[in-house]
C-alpha cells in the first residue's frame, strides 16, 4: 500500500499522485481519502482528488417523465451484482470512433478482486434478457464511488443510475460520488461541492457500508 499525500495537495486539475499499485489495500486506502485512479496506457497510474467534486445526493436525483415511462415498459429489468464481469468489460469498450479506453486489463482485474471481496458492485440493466446498460463502483463509508457506466440502448445507463439511487435510499447511503462535473450528470441532479465538504462527508460516514 502506498501512502498518499493529503488531497489538498492536488494540483488545479485534481491530480494528486503518480505511480504506486492497484492492490486492494491501496485502492481502499485511496477511496477512504476521496482519491481514485484514472489513467491510460500512455501514462503511469495517476491518482485524483478533484476540487470541486461532482456528487449526487440520492434525494436530489431527477427522474424525467420519459425515463419513468421507459422503465415501466415491458422487457426491462435491473439487477444488483448479477454480472459484474460483463458490466466492467462493457464499460471498458471504446467510446466513440477512434477512442481508446482508460479501463486497462490491470484495472479490470483490480476491481474484479474488490468485487470478490464484496466491496465493488455493479448494476445491470437488461432488455428482453440482453445486457443493455449498467454501471459499477466501490462502496465505502456510506458512499458509492461510481466509476463508469455504459449503455447499448437509449436511457439504459440512466436506468442503472435510477436503480442505484433507489438502493442508496433504501440502504441510507450518504451520496453517490460522480468524480468530475459533466452536463449529463448535472441534468440528472448531480452537483459540485467543495473537496473539503466531500472529505467531511467521508469522515462522517466512517463505519457505514
Amino acid at each position: 500500500m502506498i501512502k498518499f499525500p493529503h488531497p489538498d495537495m492536488a494540483n488545479e486539475d485534481g491530480l494528486l499522485a503518480v505511480g504506486g499499485n492497484l492492490e486492494p489495500e491501496t485502492l481502499l486506502a485511496a477511496y477512504r481519502q476521496g482519491i481514485f485512479p484514472w489513467y491510460d496506457k500512455t501514462t503511469p497510474i495517476l491518482w485524483w482528488a478533484p476540487d470541486p467534486r461532482m456528487v449526487l445526493f440520492p434525494a436530489e436525483f431527477h427522474c424525467s417523465r420519459r425515463l419513468a415511462r421507459r422503465m415501466r415498459q415491458p422487457g426491462w429489468r435491473c439487477s444488483w451484482d448479477e454480472d459484474f464481469g460483463a458490466v466492467i468489460r462493457a464499460c471498458a469498450g471504446p467510446r466513440g470512433e477512434g477512442n481508446g479506453t482508460w479501463l486497462l486489463p490491470e484495472m479490470i482485474e483490480a476491481y474484479r478482486r474488490l468485487h470478490a471481496m464484496g466491496l465493488a458492485h455493479s448494476v445491470e440493466v437488461w432488455f428482453e434478457g440482453d445486457l443493455a446498460g449498467g454501471l459499477y463502483g466501490v462502496l465505502q463509508q456510506g458512499v458509492f464511488f461510481a466509476e463508469s457506466m455504459f449503455h447499448r440502448r437509449t436511457d439504459a445507463s440512466k436506468m442503472a443510475l435510477a436503480f442505484l439511487v433507489e438502493r442508496a435510499i433504501t440502504m441510507s447511503w450518504k451520496l453517490i460520488d460522480c468524480q468530475f462535473h459533466t452536463g449529463h450528470l448535472q441534468s440528472l441532479g448531480a452537483r459540485t461541492i467543495p473537496r473539503q465538504a466531500f472529505l467531511r462527508l467521508l469522515r462522517d460516514g466512517e463505519g457505514a457500508s
